[in-house]
């Protein structure tokens, strides 16, 4: 961790980039601050250097994450905790689009579809694929509050993750 604050700035933002780069092109949801130490984790590559024998600190990761938090580019996952995000390689706003987008060219406008349907497509893995349920009830509630898509409550009969669905509406231009 630099001392110097405006060096400390730009290092932080630098490692910022280089994680949000990485968890797109790994498809990375999960930041945990205890990957700073886990040479076999998927950050691994990140984190570590075996050829220098160097590895990032816990509490410069604690840092970094922390600011990706305020930057809104990762949120506590679970909520009250401040050890474990999912990482936003894509602001909220953008994913609300992309799966706008997507839900449009799949021809699903007026269609319910389920939480599970969106994260696991059975066609084309699309771009929410895998996406955790509280990145994708943040992307659907940016849609719902412009009137794009309405929330379908449900119930997991068997605790599953998922229960509910959402109708996507044409935008109604103003």
């Amino acid at each position: 961790k630099q001392h110097h604050p405006s060096v400390l700035a730009d290092a932080t933002q630098q490692w910022i980039k280089l994680i949000l780069g990485y968890a797109r092109h790994r498809r990375l949801w999960t930041l945990r601050v205890e990957d700073a130490e886990s040479k076999d984790g998927p950050w691994n590559e990140v984190f570590w250097n075996p050829r220098i024998k160097r590895q990032m600190p816990q509490q410069y990761l604690e840092y970094i994450i922390k600011t990706m938090v305020s930057e809104g580019s990762a949120f506590w996952e679970p909520p009250r905790q401040t050890r474990s995000v999912i990482v936003c390689w894509l602001k909220v706003d953008a994913w609300a689009e992309t799966l706008y987008d997507w839900v449009l060219s799949t021809g699903q406008l007026n269609t319910i579809l389920t939480y599970y349907e969106i994260q696991n497509p059975e066609t084309v893995e699309g771009p929410m694929s895998d996406m955790p349920l509280p990145l994708l009830l943040k992307t659907i509630q940016v849609l719902a509050k412009s009137g794009k898509a309405q929330q379908i409550e449900g119930d997991a009969a068997d605790g599953a993750e998922g229960g509910g669905g959402v109708r996507f509406f044409r935008a109604v231009a103003k």
